[in-house]
């Protein structure tokens, strides 16, 4: 008798357990798809180096597999609208990316600031040039993060706040390029790779100041991104593509699903 009525008991708990889960579950999933999402930034928001991308984005190459498509695809909002381009800088995001963005927009991602920073020319003078000008080049960018890059990050995200004055703004950083002491033997020298990834965690400091002064939720992609990094043996970055240039240091669809996405996921 006492071993039937533990098991009642036992059942009844495990069914209120299993119904709780799944109302809290169902209660997500109608919250997701009661969302209008706009997705802001350059490149490593719209995608490049993921491929797949839509003909009608033009140069902005928007892809299938960027990872503001890959969480739509999973949540179904009630409304999507994708803006983010390649090569974008702060002044490019305030100028044509906000169209999209009322009162009744409920969630933002956003990465910018990178290109602001120098991205491109920076890795160009490191691969071209000697280390000692590599290094003087990312010191460059460094410096142009501190004086510089706040205000333009305050436009932006000012700019936001009056067009979507309820959203829910998710700002995305940058990985680390390169494991240190990794797989590599050619290339550039650990000294270089190292101002990089110090440079990257600069900016990435530097925007989350931001982003948390204007009160939005900063998401690091670092700790998704550890392990696989270039020269890691398993990297969701590509490293610098002669053959297609525009895709060098931007990250797979591998990056995009396994690193950027459960990083918004996360933050949302």
């Amino acid at each position: 008798m006492r071993l039937s009525r533990f098991a009642a008991v036992s059942s009844s708990l495990l069914l209120g357990a299993v119904l709780a889960l799944t109302g809290a579950g169902a209660a997500q999933a109608a919250e997701t798809a009661a969302l209008d999402y706009v997705a802001l930034g350059d490149s490593y928001s719209s995608g490049v180096g993921s491929g797949s991308y839509d003909s009608a984005s033009g140069d902005c190459k928007r892809s299938t597999k960027a990872f503001p498509v890959l969480w739509k695809n999973a949540n179904a909002p009630s409304s999507f609208a994708f803006t983010a381009c390649s090569g974008a800088r702060t002044g490019d995001v305030t100028a044509n990316q906000l169209g999209p963005l009322s009162s009744a927009t409920d969630l933002v991602s956003i990465t910018i600031g990178g290109n602001d920073a120098g991205f491109a020319d920076v890795m160009t003078t490191c691969v071209l040039q000697s280390e000692a000008t590599c290094i003087n080049r990312v010191n460059q960018a460094r410096s142009y993060v501190d004086t510089t890059l706040p205000g333009k990050l305050d436009s932006v995200y000012t700019a936001i706040r009056n067009k979507a004055p309820a959203a829910h703004v998710v700002v995305l950083g940058y990985p680390r390029f390169y494991q240190l002491g990794g797989s590599c033997v050619a290339g550039l020298s650990e000294a270089e790779r190292s101002a990089i990834n110090g440079a990257s965690d600069y900016l990435n400091a530097a925007v989350a100041k931001r982003a948390a002064d204007h009160g939005y939720t900063f998401s690091s992609v670092v700790p998704a991104f550890t392990g696989h990094e270039i020269c890691s043996g398993s990297a969701w970055l590509h490293s610098v593509n002669w053959l297609n240039i525009g895709e060098s240091y931007h990250p797979t669809a591998a990056g995009q699903s396994g690193g950027y996405l459960p990083s918004f996921r996360n933050a949302v």
